[in-house]
């Protein structure tokens, strides 16, 4: 599902050591990637080069069978609307829209999501609903506007809203890093259900290594570094 060759990136203006240089990373379709390593090691770096909202200066980056380097800006922006969902650490929620209106939001961006959303259930809103629901946001809470929620509330809103659709991959920047760790364990057992019933990859970036044993494969951002500085 995603496949990384020969990686170089450094960003504009800084000169010696680049901020990632990996020479290769494979992660199959269904596999719950744990991504960790300390802070300003690349991780969220490496998770915009994943998206394509950077590109590398060398090297490959493939997802499902598409090489990102050969998109332009515009199809990599579709791409990414199309096949993946992104949780980010402050979740990024309209605070002006209610959880539904937040849920449904990706398939205004991506007719495929929609497509697929729809074959589950007759409306968008009804298939927010059943997210929420499954993921532990009671009913009374789906229609009043989301900065009223708490954190872990909203954080659910945020993992609704990156599975509707059913995109290919999963993307998490640090997403459980305000809660306490059962609340953190708790929802990580329910991302992967979810996931799990369409075989979405899930690549999860955390430095908190306790989660560590709840996903089937582990790197350390750290140990990928460095093979292939001898392409700069």
């Amino acid at each position: 599902m995603i496949d990384i060759d020969k990686l170089w990136f450094s960003w504009q203006g800084h000169t010696g050591q680049p901020t990632l240089s990996i020479d290769a990373l494979h992660i199959a379709k269904g596999e719950h990637l744990f991504l960790h390593g300390p802070s300003g090691s690349g991780k969220s770096t490496l998770l915009s080069l994943l998206a394509g909202i950077q590109t590398p200066q060398r090297g490959n980056i493939s997802l499902n069978g598409t090489a990102l380097e050969t998109l332009s800006s515009a199809q990599r922006d579709q791409f990414r609307a199309d096949h993946l969902g992104y949780i980010f650490q402050s979740f990024n929620l309209l605070p002006y829209l209610s959880p539904i209106e937040n849920v449904t939001l990706p398939c205004a961006f991506s007719k495929l999501r929609k497509q697929r959303a729809l074959a589950h259930q007759a409306s968008l809103n009804e298939v927010a609903h059943t997210l929420l629901t499954q993921l532990g946001l009671a009913p009374q809470f789906h229609q009043q506007p989301v900065n009223t929620l708490s954190i872990g509330q909203q954080q659910r809103v945020a993992a609704a809203r990156a599975v509707i659709g059913d995109p290919e991959i999963i993307i998490a920047d640090e997403p459980t890093s305000a809660l306490d760790e059962a609340n953190r364990q708790a929802f990580i057992e329910l991302l992967f259900a979810q996931t799990d019933k369409t075989g979405a990859t899930v690549v999860f970036v955390s430095h908190e290594q306790s989660l560590a044993p709840l996903f089937s494969k582990v790197v350390h951002l750290d140990e990928l570094q460095g093979a292939a500085d001898d392409l700069a």
